[in-house]
């Protein structure tokens, strides 16, 4: 590791996943799966020095054991980056207990299943809106066109935040995940914007109240106290930056899927959308393609499946490769659209587990089912390069595809 202009990590390309891995490689993004399952043959903990002492387990037992722990584990670090990373709040993912129990209490009403159920035909004829965009066109990108807009317009109707600032949400996302976890100036300079701009709707929603999350936080009280100011603001931060990339990234990674297999289209598209393969078929993209790795700091000396970790370390939790484990699914290696066991850890696992799954769940349905109706014969535009995202939200970020009406 060295320190380049602006005290940013220069870093040199992995050529030993199992003791210098880096997920913000090159080589990550479409070959993770890969990565993590060679790893596993070696053994069940990845290790690396590339942002200091960090860890990287692939086998479910390893990630459980790290997730379920919340004594020796803590969630103040929730991404693997530099020590002295500049770090800001965004409750309840980045609390520990007892905190984090008031947290979630505070914010999980407004994703409860009946809440979420309500949107579902504001976000059908939404994927509808965008796949007419796409009319008199022979290619497109699925990701660009398509999948990047799915959930920020859901999050959008949740939150109250201005669906026109969707670019702006988007540019914030890249830089925190790309850019920041080597580069203290751009993480700075994000959670500086990021804290003005929410800061500033928070004021108004307190003088302009309406019936949205952000009025909500606005004058969020916990047990009687009301929440610092700075808690309201990562309340927030959070449905920008965990609410959005995660569910675009796993729906554009189910059609970056889909156009490789249309025998599994065709299966789809054959039966109505009530019908519990669309569920099975959701829930496998999950497993398969899960795109979210989370991370903890160690506080505790402790071992996991045999690898010693010491205070001040940090650890993935790295749910994607938990759900590749043959140890935990039979046939790991491969996508069934029928599958039937599939107690995958996606959302990840104990009182962390993702608050918003519910939307995320609906957003990929409905997404799937608009799409594949739309355009049952597309393919991947072979001419042209999907490119992935790296790091803690891997995805597909832009999809060329040939519509073939």
């Amino acid at each position: 590791m060295a320190y380049g202009t602006n005290d940013r990590i220069e870093s040199a390309p992995v050529t030993d996943w199992v003791n210098d891995w880096d997920w913000l490689d090159d080589g990550w993004g479409e070959n993770a799966i890969d990565i993590w399952n060679n790893v596993r043959e070696q053994c069940p903990v990845g290790s690396t020095e590339r942002y200091g002492r960090a860890f990287m387990p692939v086998t479910m037992q390893a990630v459980r054991d790290i997730a379920n722990n919340t004594e020796d584990f803590s969630s103040i670090w929730v991404a693997v980056g530099r020590p002295d990373a500049p770090r800001s709040p965004a409750p309840p993912i980045t609390s520990d207990p007892p905190d984090h129990h008031g947290h979630r209490r505070l914010i999980l009403p407004a994703f409860n299943p009946k809440a979420i159920a309500e949107l579902e035909q504001e976000m059908r004829d939404y994927c509808r809106k965008l796949i007419k965009d796409l009319d008199g066109m022979d290619v497109a990108d699925a990701a660009v066109q398509y999948t990047q807009h799915i959930p920020v317009h859901g999050i959008c109707i949740i939150t109250g935040l201005p669906e026109e600032d969707a670019d702006l949400f988007r540019m914030w996302i890249y830089k925190n995940f790309q850019l920041a976890p080597k580069d203290n100036a751009v993480r700075l300079e994000v959670m500086t914007e990021m804290t003005q701009y929410i800061s500033a709707i928070l004021k108004d929603r307190l003088e302009n109240p309406k019936d949205d999350l952000l009025t909500l936080v606005a004058n969020a009280e916990i047990d009687g106290k009301e929440v610092d100011w700075n808690i309201k603001v990562g309340y927030i931060r959070l449905q920008i930056v965990a609410g959005i990339d995660t569910t675009w990234s796993a729906i554009g990674s189910g059609l970056w899927h889909f156009a490789q297999h249309n025998d599994e289209v065709q299966r789809l598209i054959a039966v109505p959308n009530e019908d519990p393969l669309w569920q099975t078929a959701n829930e496998e993209v999950l497993r398969y393609y899960a795109p979210v790795t989370m991370a903890r700091k160690v506080v505790n000396d402790v071992e996991i499946a045999g690898c010693p970790m010491h205070a001040g370390d940090q650890t993935l939790v790295t749910f994607p490769a938990a759900n590749h484990d043959p140890e935990a699914f039979e046939d790991a290696h491969i996508f069934k659209l029928d599958r039937q066991d599939n107690r995958h850890v996606a959302f990840g696992l104990g009182i962390h587990r993702c608050a918003g799954s519910n939307l995320a769940r609906l957003e990929m349905l409905v997404g799937f089912q608009e799409w594949l109706r739309a355009f049952p014969n597309y393919s991947l535009d072979t001419s042209k390069k999907t490119t992935w995202a790296n790091g803690q939200v891997r995805g597909p970020r832009e999809i060329p595809v040939l519509l073939n009406r």
